[in-house]
């Protein structure tokens, strides 16, 4: 999974949500200095890393693109699952994605402070490119994975992974739909169960 769905799964609380959001520059048990919410956040982030990696549909998903593209089948899959998160963002929604990506830009504006740099720094090309946003489309996914072939020297090409995309365009979006149906139910059953570690921890 990619921003927009660790965003997504992390419900209402906006500590929690820029945790999930920090989560990858936040190395080991660094966390628990951390104010709760934010400890909680990076913590869902893992769940939900950890659930994705190894569930069959995702895995069957990824298998597509592992021949040519190796260990970045992982990172083109997480963005083309937000691809269909966000294309399909009114069934998990009654909040338009515009409304939804222009409240998060301003919350990690407000809390830029909480962030750790290598996240602060990331922050204004997010806002600036309109990524939430921009998985809806093909044209903004292909930009989005010509970004990541620069961050990443242009090892595989993974902005011709539309090429796949479009071949098993089907397949994609139904294997998503249903492990999506899956991740979203245990990430708000992990959300609980992180809500009463916390609250026994402070008891």
């Amino acid at each position: 999974m990619n921003f927009l769905a660790h965003i997504y799964l992390s419900g209402a609380s906006d500590l929690l949500r820029i945790g999930n959001f920090m989560a990858d520059s936040v190395r080991g048990s660094q966390y628990k200095n951390l104010p709760q919410e934010l400890q909680k956040g990076i913590l869902l982030h893992r769940f939900i890393d950890s659930f994705t990696d190894t569930h069959p549909l995702y895995r069957q998903s990824k298998h597509r693109l592992h021949a040519k593209y190796g260990h970045y089948s992982g990172v083109i899959m997480d963005i083309f699952y937000d691809h269909f998160l966000a294309k399909n963002w009114n069934r998990y929604s009654a909040t338009s994605l515009e409304e939804y990506a222009a409240d998060f830009y301003a919350l990690l504006k407000e809390k830029l402070s909480w962030l750790t740099e290598k996240a602060q720094h990331m922050v204004p090309y997010m806002i600036a490119r309109n990524w939430l946003v921009s998985y809806a489309s093909l044209d903004g996914l292909e930009k989005i994975l010509f970004q990541m072939d620069l961050r990443t020297q242009q090892r595989v090409q993974m902005h011709e992974a539309i090429i796949e995309l479009k071949e098993f365009y089907s397949e994609f979006e139904n294997e998503f739909f249903a492990f999506f149906d899956e991740l979203e139910l245990a990430c708000r059953e992990k959300r609980e169960i992180l809500n009463q570690q916390f609250s026994n921890a402070s008891a």
